[in-house]
């Protein structure tokens, strides 16, 4: 998914404030004495990032089946030892500086925008046909760990692409708007295009997780520990 593109209705709404407009985005016309006031006065506009590991639990109480079930994307006649599942938390929010000029009708915000990846603990399952210290226990485990360090991996990913967006986006000038609306059309842009936006990167991951879960890697899995494994699934198919 793109970086959201948005209509400038902050930085340039009317016909009217065409000169205005024209310096917010780099013209070399005469700065209005407004402009001049919104764009040496108030605070410029900044992004902040921030990206949060939570850690992780361990579960072994649960049968391979029963993770099966809880995949439910599962194949028939396949199964899933193990199972690794978290949920992507983006919050976003602003401060920022507003002043109006009653002469024009116009207000400017230089909007500071704050931003907070994080993933909710992870948790890992690994089924209890395989107890803790065996083999089969330990290779599954360590396939489970791949997915939790993707996961981990990649938020500062995520943070470099939406940093650079916001930064391409609100650059290093105020924005304006018809006074009493600046707030309210940052609200609705950060609601309809930053939040989806971000949400579609944090859950760009999943491809990779898909991958790492390949038919190759169950086959792999299922020959690992001299057939260990392949033998607890054969004892174990049968029952419920």
């Amino acid at each position: 998914m793109a970086a959201p593109r948005f209509p400038l209705r902050l930085a340039c709404l009317l016909a009217a404030l065409a000169p205005l407009c024209a310096a917010a985005g780099g013209a070399a016309e005469k700065r209005t004495p407004f402009q001049i006031r919104c764009e040496d006065t108030i605070s410029k506009t900044a992004s902040v990032m921030s990206a949060q590991q939570n850690g992780y639990s361990l579960n072994t109480q649960l049968s391979y089946k029963s993770l099966t079930q809880m995949k439910g994307d599962y194949q028939p006649n396949s199964y899933v030892l193990g199972l690794t599942r978290t949920e992507s938390l983006v919050k976003v929010g602003w401060t920022g500086q507003l002043l109006q000029d009653p002469e024009s009708g116009y207000e400017c915000i230089a909007p500071k925008i704050e931003v907070r990846l994080s993933y909710a603990p992870v948790r890992i399952y690994v089924g209890n046909e395989f107890p803790k210290g065996s083999c089969g226990y330990d290779v599954i485990l360590a396939h489970e760990m791949q997915h939790m360090r993707i996961y981990m991996d990649n938020l500062p990913k995520v943070e470099v692409v939406v940093r650079a967006a916001l930064l391409k986006r609100f650059g290093d000038k105020p924005l304006y708007a018809p006074s009493r609306t600046a707030q309210s059309a940052l609200n609705h842009e950060i609601n309809s295009g930053w939040l989806p936006f971000i949400k579609a990167e944090m859950e760009k991951v999943e491809a990779q997780q898909a991958k790492l879960d390949s038919p190759a890697e169950y086959e792999r899995l299922g020959k690992s520990c001299n057939g260990e494994i392949q033998t607890i699934l054969n004892k174990t198919r049968g029952r419920r």
